[in-house]
């Protein structure tokens, strides 16, 4: 009778990435050891049992408040990343210790945007994951922050969570944040429901969604958990979402928070970052026809069909494709400088191949280079 009470996702999963966030990890810019311990001891009971854990923590930036003299988290990406330098060390020193009394080591993994969107990149940080995890070490994940620029950062630690999840093949992300669910309200008023259950967008309409946090340390809210949650069950990852007071529980199966359940496949790793990670480093001008082709019948973006190009772009770079109506409506991996398409602009390949030869021949964005948004 239990075990009817678990969620079999959680129970059954073989590995495991969770996510915590600064507001759960610290206080006026301090590290909380009794909260770090209790996540930290969480983690370790799920690891004796034989589930692989990889842990995505924030709190670098927090953890370096303190120690330089400041008393709320700077706006200035320089400062961000002296904190940053002073805090990560001081993070992993007390991880370190944590797990050190369960008979577990800890492995630090800082990763860029470029970690997740550059193929050789993630192929290198799988292999590193996987040797990890084969060692029985516990991954412990942040972004760069250090290096990271405004243009090349993820944000916020919610969608690393998830792209790491796919990432590295897990079977369950758990995001852990100082909210014990998701509300169909403000759930410090009085009158709002937790949602138990996500089944898909369609569950998420009628709900108001907040976009901070309040502790003034962390980056994310409650919409970038969702929105991280939407990447992972579109990769077919089921995730659950709670506070990091109830860890234990959470790894336990027991049914607290919201379960999103997936609401996809696992998709190809290009795919799901060419939707979730990139932005449009330039813009093509669709005519009906190409958005029809592109929309219904998932063709290949021509020459034939595209009306204008925007932007400064080389081969490789995603770009958007746009509807007549301004509307993005995909966005691939384009086979062809910017400079090059304005004199390939509504010619058919088969025109282009016999002037200018073979080479022309090519989809401007092929079908498998495409993510429809």
């Amino acid at each position: 009778m239990r075990d009817l009470l678990h969620r079999p996702e959680v129970v059954k999963a073989a590995r495991i990435v969770v996510k915590v966030g600064s507001s759960s990890l610290t206080q006026r810019g301090r590290i909380d050891l009794e909260r770090l311990r209790l996540l930290v001891d969480a983690i370790a009971a799920r690891r004796v049992k034989g589930t692989e854990v990889v842990l995505v923590s924030s709190g670098a930036i927090a953890a370096g408040l303190a120690p330089m003299g400041l008393r709320s988290r700077p706006k200035d990406l320089a400062t961000q990343q002296a904190a940053a330098s002073v805090g990560q060390g001081l993070l992993m020193a007390r991880y370190s210790d944590a797990f050190a009394a369960h008979g577990l080591k800890v492995g630090q993994v800082l990763l860029t945007v470029d970690d997740v969107t550059r193929r050789s990149h993630y192929r290198n940080a799988y292999r590193t994951f996987a040797r990890l995890l084969e060692l029985g070490v516990v991954p412990i994940v942040n972004e760069n922050d250090t290096v990271a620029t405004t243009e090349i950062r993820f944000g916020d630690n919610d969608r690393l969570a998830a792209l790491t999840s796919h990432l590295v093949h897990t079977d369950l992300l758990v995001l852990l944040s100082d909210v014990d669910g998701l509300y169909d309200g403000d759930p410090r008023k009085p009158g709002t429901t937790m949602i138990t259950d996500v089944r898909g967008p369609a569950d998420l309409l009628p709900l108001k969604i907040g976009r901070t946090g309040s502790s003034g340390v962390g980056t994310g809210g409650m919409q970038t958990k969702v929105e991280a949650a939407a990447i992972a069950t579109e990769a077919g990852i089921p995730v659950v979402l709670t506070s990091a007071g109830r860890v234990g529980e959470a790894l336990r199966g027991e049914p607290v928070g919201t379960l999103f359940h997936p609401t996809g496949r696992r998709r190809k790793t290009r795919l799901l970052w060419l939707a979730h990670a990139t932005s449009g480093q330039g813009r093509l001008q669709l005519d009906d026809g190409a958005v029809r082709a592109v929309i219904e019948r998932r063709s290949s973006l021509l020459p034939a069909g595209i009306s204008a190009v925007e932007g400064t772009f080389s081969a490789g770079d995603p770009v958007d494709l746009v509807s007549p109506a301004g509307v993005v409506i995909a966005r691939g991996l384009v086979n062809y400088d910017a400079a090059e398409l304005p004199d390939l602009l509504g010619r058919s390949t088969r025109d282009l191949a016999r002037e200018l030869g073979a080479a022309y021949e090519r989809e401007v964005v092929h079908r498998d280079d495409l993510v429809l948004l």
